[in-house]
């Protein structure tokens, strides 16, 4: 008979794990954020739910990457799990095979008799002690097959439930980030649409409506000088052709979607605030350093003209107001405030320490 240590109870350690990590309770994206209380979106201005949404959706993507990463561990686990199963199923299998062999011998060594019956047939004393002692050890074997193969059996059965139920969890906790992913992108669309509304009508009167303050939780910068957008993508350079320029691009473009917080790229004075024209709405900044940078196409305004402003700090979001085909950020720099004194914006910031791209 083979003999089997006791493997250790690896299995159940690791699906009570796995069940525990994929059972937590969700937690509603607010529950996450350590922005200021408030009455809820409905009581903050169209810009400020629009920021607070970027953040919301910002978490979201967080926790859902977070979650997608636990996700690819869990499966690896789970796939280790499986594999712990089928060495169980495979010990079971043994197991089973050992009793056949005990019983076969049984068989073979008692002639075919019953050790039993060969113990009341004893013709002496040392056959009948040879009898029991060869009754005791088979029996002893038998006892200890029996066992294992039950204990085995009950194992095997409670981890390929547990397993199933660490599965179950897994897809159902993946689920539901999805669909808590997919709800702020989708309320965040929709504010961003009717923020860019609100600036096409304020656009078309050729009114600017006043600075909607922005609540900004400020960064402590490493440099003076920062990128307009913080995320973004590349679009039209300075100098190049189109249909929509009467002679060539006078700026760098970032593409971003509406509502996203534009920034001043230095410490400077605004020296313009408008609405109306090519630019749609637009800031002009004035820098220490005699230069001046235009934020066009916004979709709201968060500063005053004459007001100060420093680095990376809010001074607007980003829309598709004006001669635009699509929501982006038109960023000038320029040496007089008004257009057709262009410089090209990429090696400018460059040389301050700010590479694009």
């Amino acid at each position: 008979m083979r003999s089997h240590r006791r493997r250790p109870r690896v299995v159940p350690v690791l699906l009570c794990a796995l069940v525990l990590l994929v059972s937590r309770p969700a937690v509603s994206v607010a529950d996450d954020t350590d922005s200021p209380g408030g009455d809820g979106p409905g009581a903050l201005g169209l810009s400020a739910q629009v920021v607070r949404l970027y953040e919301d959706a910002a978490l979201a993507t967080r926790r859902y990457e977070r979650g997608r990463q636990e996700a690819e561990a869990h499966r690896a686990q789970a796939l280790r799990i499986e594999k712990l199963l089928d060495r169980e199923r495979r010990e079971l299998g043994v197991l089973r095979e050992d009793l056949g062999r005990i019983a076969r011998a049984q068989y073979r060594t008692s002639g075919g008799m019953p050790l039993t019956a060969q113990i009341v047939l004893a013709s002496s004393p040392e056959e009948l002690m040879r009898g029991q002692h060869v009754f005791s050890q088979t029996n002893l074997a038998v006892n200890n097959a029996i066992e294992k193969s039950r204990r085995a059996e009950d194992r095997l059965v409670k981890d390929e439930a547990r397993a199933v139920t660490a599965w179950e969890g897994l897809e159902r906790r993946n689920t539901e980030l999805a669909e808590l992913k997919k709800t702020v992108e989708r309320t965040l669309d929709a504010a961003r649409w009717e923020l860019q509304g609100q600036a096409d009508a304020a656009v078309a009167a050729g009114s600017c409506p006043g600075a909607v303050r922005l609540d900004q939780k400020r960064k402590k910068l490493s440099t003076a000088w920062v990128t307009p957008v913080e995320s973004y993508a590349l679009s039209a350079s300075f100098g190049s052709g189109g249909q929509r320029w009467a002679h060539r691009h006078t700026g760098q473009d970032f593409a971003v979607p509406i509502g996203t917080p534009v920034r001043s790229v230095a410490d400077g004075r605004v020296v313009k605030v408008s609405c109306g024209g090519a630019f749609g709405m637009e800031v002009v900044v004035l820098h220490t350093d005699g230069y001046y940078t235009q934020y066009a196409h916004l979709a709201s305004v968060a500063v005053d003209q004459g007001e100060r402003v420093d680095a990376g700090q809010w001074i607007g979001q980003s829309g598709t107001t004006g001669n635009s085909t699509g929501p982006h950020l038109h960023f000038e720099v320029r040496i007089t405030p008004e257009l057709g004194s262009g410089v090209d914006p990429v090696p400018w910031l460059k040389e301050r320490g700010v590479r694009l791209g």
